[in-house]
């Protein structure tokens, strides 16, 4: 008898959430990363690191237009993670999977607009984090 595993989810990247997005890409300018030009007026902006991870950036404004109960954190993280599934399947299954194991979740699996399946979760400190796939 052979068991089939899911695939485990891959960390694709790391996302910040910003007040003025043409401050915060001055500030990881500096540190190095290379951010098209262009992309302080976006409301979404990447950055490819070498290796394949990449950095996002997104306004408050991308934020609630998908979560309308999104605030401005107090005192927390601006920074979120979010990992890569193997498919839509694969986010619903990987969220259930959580939410069944105790952790709370924030915004159930959804076809995103912007082409991909996506769903929060928080993690035990409360930071939220993002699990997607693109659509088949």
């Amino acid at each position: 008898m052979t068991t089939e595993r899911t695939p485990v989810p891959q960390l694709d990247a790391i996302g910040i959430v910003v007040a003025d997005m043409a401050a915060s890409l001055a500030f990881y300018r500096r540190l190095g990363l290379e951010i098209p030009d262009g992309a302080e007026s976006a409301p979404h902006a990447e950055a490819i690191l070498p290796g394949g991870m990449r950095v996002l950036w997104d306004t408050e404004d991308v934020m609630r237009s998908f979560d309308p109960e999104w605030t401005r954190p107090r005192g927390g993280d601006r920074i979120g993670l979010a990992f890569r599934c193997a498919d839509p399947a694969a986010v619903d299954a990987t969220y259930e999977a959580l939410v069944s194991a105790g952790h709370r979740g924030h915004l159930k699996p959804w076809d995103a607009v912007w082409g991909q399946r996506y769903a929060v979760v928080l993690d035990p400190d409360g930071c939220g984090v993002s699990l997607f796939a693109d659509a088949s």
